[in-house]
Order: C-alpha cells, then structure tokens, then sequence
C-alpha cells in the first residue's frame, strides 16, 4: 500500500468538481477523476491522476474509477461527490421521471460512491468523504426544486453515515455554496448575497480541502454552508 495521499473526485471534469481536484492535488494528493464529459481524464493527465470517463449514475463506470486507483495507489484517503444539473420547473409541473432523475443527479450519486469507497476507508480506518451539496438545502428555493429535495435528503444520509461511522474514523461532510462562479452571472443574484458578490469554484475547493484535511478531523456529519452569508439559520 502507497504512502501517497489519494483523493477520488466524481463529476471533477468542470466547475467545483475540477477546482476541487486541482486543489487537492496541490496538497499532496494523488487524484481519481470521473467526468461524463472526458474533461476529468484529460485533468486527471494534467495533474499526474488517473481519469476516466463515465457517470456517477453508473456504478460500473464508479467501480472502473474505485478499482484503478485501488490498483495504481492502494488507497483511498478522500472522496469528493460532486454532481451536474437536475431538472428544474414549477412544482407542481415537475413529472415524476424528473423528480426521479432529481434523486439520481443529486443523492443517488453519493450513494453509490460510497458504497464503494466506505469499506475500503474502513479497513484502512482513516477518510474523508465531501459532497458539494446546495445552499438551498435547508431553506429551498422554487428555482431548484428537486436539488433542494434531494440534497435535503443527502444531509439525513449524512448524518445516519456520521453516526455509524464516526467510530471507524470515517468522515462524512456536506458543503453547502451558494451562488458560485461556475453558475450565469445575474446582478439580482449578486445583490441578494450579503457579500455582494459571487463566490469562487476556488473557494469551495478550499473547504473541501479543508473538510478532507487533518485539520478537521474532529469534524463529521456536518453541512457547511459557504455563501457569503445568503442563508443564515442555525
């Protein structure tokens, strides 16, 4: 088994998904990269990882990813889920095939990773699993009905996963952005955050480095909201 730090990002081909890739790298870590888009396995070359493409819909296509660095590295000290757009609508518009596809684009595709990646973080008894969830979360907005239903249910998951886990000295944490710079830019959207501005995909990865870190060993079962003071509840 490798001494090198390995991190496996999902949907790291673009956006928070590849920043946070490419911070992690900077940190010593060696990265597994999965994109849909054959973005990641180009990124992954770039930063000495390995890339493959496929789905995180796919746990075929997870298990290639789980099982190359498992080959190359011997371990798995990180997991990052992140995730591409849902179906969006008004409400009571939305079919039940979009709010299925909801659940698969935004809870479905942390559980299927860690099926995966959780045992072999438990035999090693060390990880750290970060999903990039929502701000919208815990005080939903209309515009994007079934992340906010879905990604309400990945922080229950969490918290069930924390509980059960925590023990083994296997992590699980939830990073909540807000309006981030990988998103269209609209000046209402801006004024409506306390910072006036947008947040960085860079930014996010920062948390997400942290929250895979030492430093916040201590820390599990956790949403941790990074978007300039948009959403303020306890």
């Amino acid at each position: 088994m490798s001494d090198e730090k390995v991190a496996v990002i999902t949907a790291g081909g673009s956006g928070m998904g590849a920043a946070s890739a490419r911070r992690l790298a900077a940190d010593g870590f060696k990265v597994a990269i999965l994109s849909s888009s054959g973005k990641g396995e180009a990124l992954a070359g770039e930063l000495g990882g390995i890339g493959v493409t496929g789905s995180n819909q796919s746990n075929d296509d997870l298990k290639r990813l789980v099982d190359a660095a498992m080959q190359r590295w011997g371990r798995i000290d990180a997991l990052v889920n992140s995730a591409g757009h849902g179906p969006r609508g008004p409400l009571l518009e939305i079919s039940d095939e979009d709010w299925h596809r909801g659940i698969e684009v935004y809870f479905l595709n942390v559980v299927r990773a860690v099926r995966l990646v959780a045992p072999i973080m438990v035999g090693q008894k060390a990880g750290a699993i970060v999903n990039i969830s929502t701000a919208w979360a815990f005080e939903p907005s209309a515009m994007f009905p079934t992340s906010a239903v879905a990604r309400a249910g990945l922080a229950a998951y969490t918290k069930i996963f924390a509980e059960q886990y925590a023990a083994e000295n296997v992590r699980m944490n939830n990073v909540l952005p807000g309006w981030i710079d990988s998103l269209p830019a609209t000046e209402e959207r801006r004024q409506s955050v306390p910072m006036q501005r947008y947040g960085s995909s860079e930014e996010i990865a920062a948390t997400v480095a942290f929250l895979a870190s030492p430093g916040a060993g201590y820390i599990t079962g956790q949403n941790i909201r990074v978007d300039g003071g948009l959403t303020r509840s306890v």
